[in-house]
Parts: structure tokens; C-alpha cells; sequence
């Protein structure tokens, strides 16, 4: 399956059961809400995945199992985020032979390489795999800006084929497009730029609290590029307090506090990150409950996916 980098792709969460292992009926029964509600992909081991906390063998189990479960409806993308490049190449091609359809890259991790550097993982990868590959670019967090240079040196591979756009500052999207036309499909990546940068032009948003909320993520999504912006925002707006989540350094605990209060998840993570307590807690609940109790009513969205996904 070839990846049509456009629409909807969770940056799905890693559930785990009260024994710290996978929880693979819960992980699909927040799958399948996703495909219903009309998502085009799902990314597992992103940083709201835990990334970091995974064993190659419990990445392995993960990408079997959705790719099964997803039964070729919409394409699996597993992130990479490793500190080597020999590494990052051996799990590229692990991937694969998963059965993943497509990888998302991050810099190399722990370390702040330079433009040379990064561009040279990146082409590394890259030249290991024919996989289609989205790059995530994420200066604020990581710390490694992929310029516009270095983008201008991966053109040359054609399976580097979208960016996931976190650098924060929408102005970028006009950058890449004036730089580069459609030579790379746009993603946002920030939750609470999403309306803004798809009417700048990104064609996609890999989300947060889709998690928890997929059906008015992917209603915004086609309302937008179906030109009915007006009623985007409107969601938009109601979504908004929710989506300010995914901006805090405990995005895991509190995406993973709204699957739970939405019927779609658990709380459990995986140390050192500690479930949420006390006055934190109620204040993110407080957030979470004020939505749920005034979720808007959506218009049929599904039914304007085919003039959306023209756009």
C-alpha cells in the first residue's frame, strides 16, 4: 500500500494494563473508534506512544497487531526515535518486515546534531528502505530544526514524501510551499494550530486528542477542506481547551486521562511518567468534564469525505 499523506493520523497511545504490559483489547477498542470515526492512518511509538519506554519486541507486537486489525483499510506508520543511526536503519527495516506501511522520522535523539549531521541520518534511513517516510519536525521539543536546506537535499529521495510541521510557527507552511510547491505534503503536528495551518495549506494533522475525540478531529478535518470553515471553527472552538493538552510536557498522562473519560482508554503509563494526582489531576479533569458536557453536535462529516479528500 502506497501512503496518500493527507487526513487524519493519530499519533495513536501505547495502552498498558495495571501489570505494565500491553493492552491489546484496549488499544483495539480505541482502534476501532478510530476507524469509524473516518481516520487515513494511525502512527504508533510516537512521543504520545511512550516511545521511549518500548522494547523492540512490544514495537514488533504492536505493528502486527494493528496491522491486522486494520485489515489494509488505512496504512500503519511507526515512528522512529533512536539515538543511532545504525539503529535507526535496523529498525526502518524491521518495520517492514512488520508489516508497516510507512515510517515517521525524528533527529536523532539525545543528541543535537547540526544541519550535516541531520541530514545525514535522515538520508541514511532514507537509503535503507523504500517505505514511504513523513519527517518530524519538532524544534521545540527535540531541538533539531530541519531547515528549509536540508529539506532541499531530501528531495532527491523519493520516499521522503511529508513532514509532520511542530515547529510551532504556521508561517512555516508557507515557507515549505513557496520552497517546494507539493513536493511535501504537510501535517500539522501541533494540535492547536491545526485549523489554522490546513487553511494555509497542510493537507493532513497528526493529532493528540483525536485519541479521545476522533470523530470532531476528523469533522473539523473535512469541513475544512470541503470550504466549510465556518463550521469548522465552531468545533474548533469548543475543541480548543482540550487540544491545549497536547502542549504540556505531561501530554501523555493527560491525553490518556481524556481516553479514559471519553470511554476510550486507560490512565495506566509507564515509569518514570506516574499517573496523575491531586490538585493536577482535578484541574485537567475539570477541563476534560467541561467539554464532554457540552460536545457539540456534529454535522454528517462522513458524508463530505469524498469532496474533502479532493481538495
Amino acid at each position: 500500500m502506497s501512503i496518500e499523506w493527507k487526513g487524519i493520523f493519530p499519533a495513536i497511545t501505547t495502552k498498558f494494563t495495571a501489570n505494565d504490559e500491553l493492552d491489546l483489547p484496549l488499544f483495539e477498542k480505541n482502534l476501532k473508534a478510530q476507524l469509524a470515526a473516518g481516520i487515513d492512518g494511525i502512527i504508533l511509538g510516537g512521543s504520545l506512544g511512550e516511545a521511549s519506554t518500548l522494547t523492540a519486541a512490544e514495537k514488533e507486537t504492536l505493528v502486527k497487531y494493528s496491522v491486522e486489525k486494520v485489515a489494509g483499510k488505512i496504512p500503519v506508520v511507526l515512528n522512529i526515535a533512536e539515538g543511532a543511526t545504525a539503529e535507526a536503519v535496523k529498525l526502518a527495516q524491521l518495520a517492514q518486515e512488520w508489516g508497516a506501511k510507512g515510517l515517521m522520522l525524528l533527529p536523532p535523539m539525545r543528541y543535537k546534531s547540526d544541519e550535516r549531521e541531520t541530514a545525514a541520518y535522515f538520508k541514511a534511513i532514507a537509503s535503507s528502505t523504500d517505505l514511504p517516510i513523513m519527517i518530524y519536525n519538532n524544534p521545540v521539543d527535540y531541538k533539531v530544526d530541519v531547515t528549509l536546506a536540508i529539506f532541499e537535499e531530501l528531495a532527491a529521495f523519493k520516499n521522503v514524501q511529508a513532514v509532520k510541521e511542530s515547529t510551532r510557527d504556521v508561517s512555516n507552511v508557507t515557507r515549505m510551499i513557496n520552497r517546494f510547491g507539493n513536493r511535501f505534503k504537510i501535517l500539522c503536528g501541533v494540535d492547536t494550530l491545526a485549523l489554522e495551518e490546513m487553511v494555509l495549506g497542510a493537507v493532513g494533522w497528526v493529532g493528540g486528542l483525536v485519541c479521545a475525540f476522533p470523530a470532531e478531529t476528523v469533522a473539523i478535518y473535512r469541513l475544512v477542506k470541503a470550504g466549510r470553515v465556518a463550521e469548522a471553527l465552531e468545533i474548533y472552538r469548543w475543541f480548543l481547551p482540550l487540544l491545549e493538552l497536547d502542549l504540556h510536557a505531561k501530554l501523555v498522562q493527560y491525553i490518556k486521562l481524556a481516553e479514559t473519560r471519553a470511554g476510550l482508554g486507560s490512565e495506566y503509563v509507564r515509569a518514570p511518567r506516574l499517573t496523575l494526582i491531586g490538585k493536577e489531576r482535578e484541574q485537567v479533569l475539570s477541563v476534560i468534564d467541561t467539554a464532554l458536557a457540552n460536545r457539540p453536535e456534529l454535522p454528517d462529516y462522513l458524508s463530505i469525505g469524498a469532496l474533502a479528500h479532493a481538495k
